[in-house]
């Protein structure tokens, strides 16, 4: 089967793709996972066949692109999909003439995206108890 990256025509696998990943695996409460960025997010869905595998939110921060909740189900990993949802959002920023695109990287998966040429900025942060630190790509 190939992988796709689109739209996600509604938000019900994402939710469900996130709280796979998130939620259930990795320990992140509801509460903290599901926000109001959702509502006006563009989110992202990777789709092996008819089968959703992956999902990505872009939204604004000021003058800057951000990608967040990446995520992608373990019989789905090590096969370029993040790669994937990551170049499909600076595609979608690049369309829209957005220079910068940052993210809040869990510092474990700090040199998957350093590989797609984000560079860290600022302290590390505690998110629930899973430290991140920003990252930023220029163009």
């Amino acid at each position: 089967m190939s992988v796709t990256i689109s739209e996600a025509p509604d938000f019900a696998p994402v939710r469900a793709l996130r709280m796979a990943v998130f939620v259930h695996e990795q320990g992140f409460t509801e509460a903290s996972e599901f926000d109001a960025l959702d509502a006006t997010a563009t989110h992202l869905l990777a789709s092996d066949g008819s089968r959703p595998i992956g999902c990505a939110r872009l939204y604004m921060d000021g003058g800057e692109g951000r990608i967040g909740r990446i995520c992608v189900l373990p019989e789905g990993r090590g096969r370029g999909i993040g790669a994937a949802l990551v170049h499909a959002g600076l595609a979608h920023y690049a369309a829209r003439e957005v220079g910068i695109v940052a993210l809040g990287a869990q510092v474990r998966a700090m040199p998957f995206y350093e590989g797609l040429g984000f560079t860290a900025y600022g302290p590390v942060y505690d998110d629930e108890g899973v430290p991140h630190r920003m990252m930023r790509r220029a163009p």
